[in-house]
């Protein structure tokens, strides 16, 4: 075989990708990073006006994106976006689950409304829509690459400050869904892993930005820092190129080092 440059390893020329809750923050980041690699990027998420913003920065950036409205914890939306993305885009190289929702409510008093509303979309969603791309187009042609975006919540327990019982509960069963996932459709040349971000400003962790404060947040971090804009596009090109090709039913938390600490 002829043994290709590392730059070569991570072009992804050619390739179509979907980003679930790819609208704002850690979604736009992986979009960003997928279509700066040359991959064809189809965002979704709820808000028509929040994707036309995303599109259109990303066009600005060179890339070639388009978007479609879903709600992944809908059933039909899920499938709709599907063969929307489909129609539009042809078969589907990468998929990136990313998006999700949060609850913050002590577990004696957590609403069983909202561990539905966080289960349905972060896990159910999840496994709706990598379910029905295989069939419809990674199974038949052997190959494929899904993201799961999960979180280090997802590794164990918070402070007692942070009571986020279904959000762990759902992002715990990402990384193992990832697993299973991998073992089941390896013979079918799909690769299938997780990020496990750590804390990064954002839209849904403005709240707990505005109660503990950025500095103590970031002290909780052997490199004291929180993500920025850029820390998730390494490993996210890691997993979508043929650099890692060898890689499938891992994650990895991107985190500054928190997960050390707490020994997740």
């Amino acid at each position: 075989m002829t043994v290709r440059t590392t730059s070569q390893l991570f072009d992804l020329t050619g390739r179509t990708a979907l980003v679930t809750g790819g609208s704002r923050g850690l979604g736009l980041q992986i979009a960003h990073a997928l279509g700066e690699a040359g991959a064809k990027v189809m965002l979704s998420a709820r808000k028509e006006g929040e994707l036309e913003e995303a599109v259109a920065e990303l066009q600005a950036a060179g890339i070639d994106a388009r978007w479609s409205a879903a709600d992944c914890a809908k059933e039909e939306d899920i499938r709709g976006l599907a063969e929307h993305t489909l129609e539009r885009m042809g078969d589907v190289d990468i998929l990136v689950n990313n998006a999700g929702a949060a609850w913050g409510s002590p577990a004696e008093d957590h609403p069983v409304e909202a561990w539905d509303k966080v289960m349905n979309l972060n896990v159910r969603g999840y496994f709706i829509l990598s379910q029905h791309l295989a069939k419809k187009s990674m199974i038949p042609r052997r190959k494929g690459r899904i993201i799961n975006v999960a979180s280090i919540a997802g590794l164990g327990g918070n402070p007692p400050d942070l009571p986020t019982l279904a959000y762990n509960t759902s992002k715990g069963a990402v990384i193992t869904f990832t697993q299973a996932l991998a073992c089941e459709w390896g013979k079918y040349g799909i690769n299938v892993n997780a990020i496990c971000p750590g804390f990064f400003p954002s839209k849904m962790t403005q709240g707990t930005l505005d109660r503990i404060g950025e500095d103590k947040l970031a002290e909780n971090a052997p490199l004291r820092r929180l993500g920025d804009d850029e820390d998730l596009k390494g490993i996210t090109l890691l997993y979508a190129s043929d650099a890692g090709k060898h890689i499938t039913g891992q994650w990895l938390a991107v985190d500054g080092g928190v997960s050390v600490v707490t020994g997740g």
